[in-house]
């Protein structure tokens, strides 16, 4: 058996849904109330609304408006028995004659009558109340009159919500709608990169088997052989590093494992991975926070910031790299500066596209950045690029904590 703590959180949570205590009264719902005096020929009648701990007037006819504390309400009686509350002359029922409503406190209710307001849940929220200030009395017809009224409170109140609920699904769908048209574009332009820088390993492998047969028929030696073999499995390799970049780009950006993130000892970490990368390179490293996120995809962007600073260099000189943090209204900004060649202010969002390059001129696929803001958004975050003061690119990735 539901306990009146779990009764009234239930009743609660039913009224924020249909979203009626604190919003001016309804058109439709006032209506309702106006019917329900005229059928009961009383002056008075209001739709009462109960919370925990007040009752809400939220529709009313004949007088205004109010909230009362909910020990002060005769309504809430009639949550409790569960069935319609009749009462000729208040003064005269033991329920009701020391009720402030009764007594000139708050009014000199006489005749009262009230049907529970019922959700298809089966929860109690309130009552639809007529009530005069004169004894008077109803008949059965009027009785199912106001039952029916009740009724009719319940599916107004429902419909505005499942309306409401419509109208938030209908913007999803658009809004879904949108993206996946913006998502099928981005496909085709990603498909279209693909292809395209697949060719070329893929030419290289096929002009070198044909160079291979050839030679194999001009009874070619084993040097010739052996370099055309090594040409042809250079174009393999470039193909599988690109296969395998794709495929830890689909990879990351998933389901995410929380947890608290030294950044400091994952850079550590990722500078030692990145030994052979860093060769000669200067990395500078100020504060780093400790955010909430996954550890492994977090290290994937560190990575792929670092070792983008590191092959972006000018005139051949070492990499000079700057990591630091800085605190932000919503969480961190972490900083990965380079003083190379810099990006192009036009291309500085085109970077973060898989299989886009600012410079072709530097081995890469044109994923890292893509990997990056894919994790990044993954955390709620973002990841954009800066002109460096003086020359080159500064990254950056905003997380929240």
């Amino acid at each position: 058996m539901s306990t009146t703590y779990e009764r009234d959180a239930e009743r609660v949570a039913q009224l924020v849904g249909y979203g009626v205590l604190e919003e001016p009264p309804r058109r439709d719902l006032v209506a309702l109330v106006e019917v329900a005096a005229l059928v009961a020929g009383v002056p008075m009648a209001t739709i009462n609304l109960i919370t925990a701990t007040e009752q809400h007037q939220v529709a009313t006819v004949g007088f205004d408006a109010s909230v009362c504390r909910r020990e002060d309400s005769m309504c809430d009686l009639t949550l409790a028995a569960g069935h319609p509350v009749v009462v000729p002359d208040a003064r005269t029922d033991p329920r009701f004659h020391d009720n402030p409503f009764v007594t000139g406190v708050i009014g000199q209710v006489r005749f009262y009558a009230s049907h529970p307001l019922v959700t298809p849940d089966g929860i109690a929220i309130g009552t639809l109340c007529v009530f005069d200030e004169e004894p008077r009395s109803l008949d059965q017809s009027q009785e199912r009159a106001l039952a029916g009224l009740a009724d009719r409170v319940v599916d107004l109140l429902e419909l505005e919500l499942r309306t409401r609920r419509l109208h938030a699904s209908i913007a999803a769908l658009r809004r879904t709608h949108h993206e996946l048209a913006r998502s099928n574009e981005d496909l085709a332009a990603f498909a279209g990169r693909l292809s395209h820088d697949l060719r070329n390993p893929l030419g290289a492998v096929s002009m070198s088997l044909r160079l291979l047969d050839h030679q194999i028929d001009e009874g070619a030696g084993p040097d010739q052989l052996h370099w055309l073999t090594e040409r042809a499995a250079s174009g393999v390799r470039r193909m599988e590093a690109m296969i395998e970049d794709l495929l830890v780009y689909a990879r990351l950006g998933g389901e995410l494992r929380r947890e608290d993130v030294d950044l400091a000892a994952l850079l550590a970490e990722v500078q030692e991975d990145l030994a052979d990368a860093l060769a000669g390179a200067v990395v500078s490293v100020g504060p780093l926070p400790t955010v909430t996120g996954d550890p492994v995809q977090l290290a994937a962007v560190l990575q792929n910031l670092l070792a983008n600073a590191a092959k972006f260099t000018r005139d051949g000189r070492p990499a000079r790299i700057e990591v630091g943090a800085d605190r932000t209204a919503d969480g961190w900004r972490v900083l990965v500066v380079d003083h190379g060649p810099g990006i192009p202010e036009q291309d500085r969002e085109r970077v973060f596209e898989p299989m886009v390059r600012a410079h072709t001129r530097i081995p890469g696929q044109g994923i890292g950045l893509a990997t990056v803001r894919r994790v990044v958004q993954a955390h709620g975050g973002r990841a954009g690029l800066e002109e460096t003061p003086g020359g080159g690119a500064t990254a950056w990735v905003e997380l929240p904590g």
